[in-house]
């Protein structure tokens, strides 16, 4: 997958103009690259310093720029390669001029995640470190970033180490006795291994049930609000944006269509979803949004159900209700600064309390911020240990507690060591895929492709 003679080179910053814009060079051809750029074959810079120079076209020895470059020697680099830097003028044009002059020379551009793929493929980083990388840049969130950090520092890679050691250690133990031992395991010795494949197991069960609350602070919640036509959704979403996004007006039904934004509430990212009014309608336009309605609240995270609390309890109200019991709702009992408002009216069709809110005044507003976030914390909602927020290390994660689990009923019944040697080899395989030591070419490409070219 990777040529070892080949170069790369790829615009590490986001396109557009800005004052600096870094150019990166990855592999053999990377020093005699930067020569020929800045005219000199006697260059010899000194590795991991910054020096200015002249940056010429090889081809017509036209001055390109001024520009800051650095050489970074293998394998002390980020690839394991020779690195070359330019710290160039952010103008297009003129990063343009400059890959045309360093492709002329033989060398290639990047692939997307080409230079972390690298960085993996020499022992330069593990696969959840690279992958970490992508999620830092991604981040949404004071806490997205946080975990995308501790795992960019090897935290999952450093957990994983020792139950990886330990499975290694039971895996010896059983090849051992295969090999060697004519007689049964003795009772002391099948206490030991089972006692140590479920302490394997436990530790990584334990590494997947944080997986609920990673996930949500990597991707996000999905909330809606739903309600019969007029009791103030629009005005709510428009609330808890803080700007005016949707269109509000007295008139049944205004809102005809689905509209999203994000917003962010307590570090947590959410994709806020305002929605057409639940009814029985012969309009053929608000029909379709109603069944659009429908189908976003299906596949939502949360369900704000907003009511009008200066009112008494409408049968459309009441078949709301119904319609999301079976979901993880939340009820907003709007209008609380009119004076004939009583928030106990949701009581009447719901179990849960109705949160007073009024969008008109803001007020409640906290209160259902909180409600919303509740729902998805775990004790004090603290984002202080490592969580596992990649769908990817969370199935192979739960493979690997499957085998192990396979293995201990085995062990249990006393069947031959052979056969149990199939799950933990299948566990440690698993565990492997996840860091990268065992994981596939074509499984690599995919991963890498989510990745910017820069990176």
């Amino acid at each position: 997958m990777i040529a070892e003679n080949d170069t790369i080179v790829a615009v590490s910053t986001p396109p557009g103009r800005s004052g600096i814009a870094v150019i990166r060079l990855s592999g053999p051809e990377a020093l005699p690259v930067l020569r020929r750029l800045v005219a000199s074959d006697s260059f010899n810079p000194q590795p991991n310093l910054l020096t200015l120079r002249n940056l010429y076209d090889p081809s017509t020895n036209e001055l390109l720029d001024q520009a800051l470059v650095c050489y970074f020697r293998k394998p002390h680099s980020f690839t394991g390669e020779d690195i070359v830097e330019f710290h160039c003028h952010g103008s297009p044009v003129l990063l343009r001029g400059i890959i045309d002059s360093i492709l002329s020379a033989g060398v290639r551009l990047a692939n997307a995640g080409e230079f972390s793929l690298r960085a993996v493929a020499n022992g330069r980083l593990s696969l959840t470190e690279a992958e970490a990388i992508r999620d830092l840049i991604e981040a949404q969130t004071d806490a997205a970033a946080r975990q995308a950090t501790r795992q960019m520092k090897g935290d999952l890679s450093n957990t994983l180490q020792p139950i990886k050691d330990e499975l290694l250690e039971v895996i010896v133990r059983l090849e051992s006795s295969l090999e060697f031992v004519e007689d049964d395991l003795p009772a002391v010795e099948y206490d030991h291994i089972s006692n140590a494949l479920q302490n394997i197991r436990l530790r990584l069960a334990r590494l997947t049930e944080t997986f609920g609350r990673g996930r949500l602070i990597r991707e996000g919640i999905r909330v809606t609000l739903v309600g019969r036509p007029n009791v103030g959704k629009s005005s709510l979403f428009n609330s808890l944006l803080g700007h005016s996004r949707a269109i509000v007006t007295s008139i049944p039904g205004t809102t005809r269509d689905t509209i999203s934004e994000a917003i962010v509430l307590g570090g947590m990212p959410v994709l806020l979803t305002d929605t057409a009014g639940l009814r029985t309608s012969s309009d053929e336009i608000e029909t379709i949004g109603i069944d659009r309605t429908k189908r976003e609240a299906a596949d939502s995270d949360l369900v704000i159900v907003v009511m009008d609390g200066s009112e008494a309890l409408t049968s459309e109200d009441r078949r709301v209700l119904s319609e999301v019991s079976n979901q993880r709702h939340v009820v907003a009992m709007n209008k609380s600064d009119l004076p004939t408002f009583d928030a106990q009216r949701a009581q009447a069709g719901s179990h849960d309390p109705g949160i007073p809110v009024s969008a008109r005044t803001n007020g409640g507003l906290e209160q259902l911020r909180t409600a919303i976030l509740q729902s998805f914390q775990n004790g004090d909602g603290e984002e202080r240990g490592l969580l596992i927020t990649n769908a990817r290390h969370y199935d192979l994660l739960r493979l690997a507690i499957d085998a192990v689990e396979s293995s201990e009923q085995l062990l249990e019944r006393r069947t031959s060591e052979e056969v149990i040697l199939v799950g933990l080899h299948n566990a440690l395989r698993f565990l492997g895929q996840l860091t990268g030591e065992t994981t596939s070419d074509e499984i690599l490409g995919q991963i890498f492709s989510t990745f910017c070219i820069g990176k």
